[in-house]
């Protein structure tokens, strides 16, 4: 077999932030990952990836810092191969850093298979539609916006409100039901978070137990811009692993998504792109779908990848262009309402601009229950009408209001209080969250129940019963 001869570069021609620019550059390919050596020495080696290309000009993105980095005391040297990630089983229970490398001092993985992160687009013929959902033992997401299997569900949040505490939660939680003997796994990625928010996670996994199952990829908010965009590909990497190739259902949390659309928007700038929408780079729609589509079910495969992306809101804003394109692409959202935080109501979803497009196909008799759908549109039904009696009572005052208005407004208290409010360690199945839907439709006159066919209703809920 012939040997390759590997060349290596000296010097180089422009740095800009985390980009370097080589000149003189032969049989570079887009995505390729280079090494640097700083000052001859071999300690201060540095990973970078080829980002752009131009005839013999090629401008790299350095993973670290490019403090020490001067333009005549660099060695370059091309690795051809992209970005890849030692991956087996055994990832699971571990700490990864932003580009896969474990943190954890428990020594590097013994690898069963290297895979490039940056994935292969799955085949539109070879997926399978996602059936079957995900318990996470909140009942807003589990009885209104059920999480199905292979599904991409976001989570829409703003500064300071919990969705870091909401993504504990379901990590800890997330379950395939009672009774099933399916292996179920968590990649976990977090993206320009904090110190302390980083140790939150690694702290609540551990006390609940649930860290053993968990694989965490971490970039800090003092890591390297150009690590944050190469995380998600590294988490969803290793989610498609363990799903396709150990036939395990995975549940990939990736938080926080417009720290990563940020970045991208920084590097962007720095390479002198033409800005789009608010500053962000035109190929932010694209760089999105590139992640979210990694989400689904193939066949021949008895796994799973399902995705909960996590976004801030800026100024709580949701046509924002970072929401705006996920729901585009995204099959639903969950959002969460300040004015519920602002109640002390714990996860503070707001179930009307909340939905999840593919529950319908994964919930019912066969998956969670029969009266499943009917309980869920009676309950959606029945809260849009609270707003419109709440409006009204603003207005006229609450004395002034119809008796089955005045039902609305106590049905609407006790809905948000008892069903979209529980315990931060409150863990309820779906029995126990359609039961509470059902004592809370008690509290409306019978003939307003109009979207509950009349033998479940006469089922879970005789004449007597009211």
């Amino acid at each position: 077999m012939e040997a390759v001869m590997a060349i290596e570069y000296l010097g180089l021609s422009e740095i800009n932030g985390p980009l370097v620019v080589m000149e003189g550059v032969e049989d570079a390919f887009y995505d390729e990952i280079v090494t640097f050596t700083v000052d001859g020495d071999s300690e201060k080696k540095k990973l970078g990836r080829i980002v752009e290309i131009s005839r013999d000009k090629a401008v790299v993105q350095v993973f670290e810092s490019t403090a020490e980095m001067s333009l005549n005391n660099t060695h370059t040297k091309l690795t051809g191969h992209p970005m890849e990630i030692r991956l087996s089983e055994g990832i699971l229970g571990r700490t990864f850093n932003g580009v896969g490398e474990p943190i954890d001092g428990l020594g590097p993985v013994k690898a069963e298979a290297v895979l490039d992160v940056n994935g292969q687009p799955m085949n539109p013929c070879t997926r399978e539609y996602p059936r079957n959902y995900i318990r996470t033992g909140i009942s807003a997401i589990d009885g209104l916006t059920t999480l199905i299997r292979g599904q991409k569900l976001p989570i829409f949040s703003g500064n300071g409100l919990p969705h870091d505490k909401l993504a504990a939660q379901i990590v800890e939680q997330a379950s395939l039901g009672s009774g099933s003997k399916e292996q179920f796994a968590i990649v976990f990625a977090a993206m320009g978070v904090k110190y302390d928010v980083a140790e939150y996670f690694k702290r609540t996994f551990e006390e609940c137990g649930a860290s053993a199952h968990v694989a965490m990829f971490l970039n800090l908010s003092n890591d390297p811009v150009a690590e944050r965009l190469i995380t998600p590909k590294v988490a969803l990497t290793a989610a498609e692993y363990l799903a396709f190739e150990k036939n395990m259902h995975i549940l990939v949390i990736l938080t926080d998504m417009t720290s990563y659309a940020e970045a991208m928007r920084e590097v962007s700038s720095l390479k002198g792109e033409i800005p789009s929408r608010k500053g962000y780079p035109g190929y932010l729609y694209s760089e999105l779908a590139s992640l979210y589509e990694r989400a689904g079910i193939v066949k021949g495969s008895d796994g799973s990848v399902t995705q909960i992306p996590i976004l801030t809101m800026p100024n709580d804003d949701i046509t924002h262009p970072i929401p705006d394109l996920t729901g585009y692409i995204t099959e639903g959202q969950i959002v969460l309402e300040r004015a519920l935080h602002q109640k002390a109501i714990y996860p503070p979803i707001n179930v009307l601009p909340s939905l999840s497009r593919l529950m319908k196909d994964g919930i019912g008799a066969k998956y969670t229950r029969e009266d499943h759908q009917d309980v869920a549109n009676q309950l959606f039904s029945s809260y849009a009408r609270v707003g419109e009696a709440r409006d009204l009572a603003s207005v006229i005052g609450e004395d002034e209001l119809s008796p089955v208005d005045k039902k609305y407004l106590l049905f609407g208290t006790a809905f948000e209080q008892q069903f979209v409010g529980q315990g931060e360690n409150e863990n309820r199945s779906i029995e126990e969250t359609l039961r509470i839907g059902w004592e809370l439709l008690k509290i409306l006159p019978r003939e307003e129940l109009d979207r509950i066919d009349t033998k479940i209703l006469d089922k879970y809920l005789p004449e007597e019963t009211i």
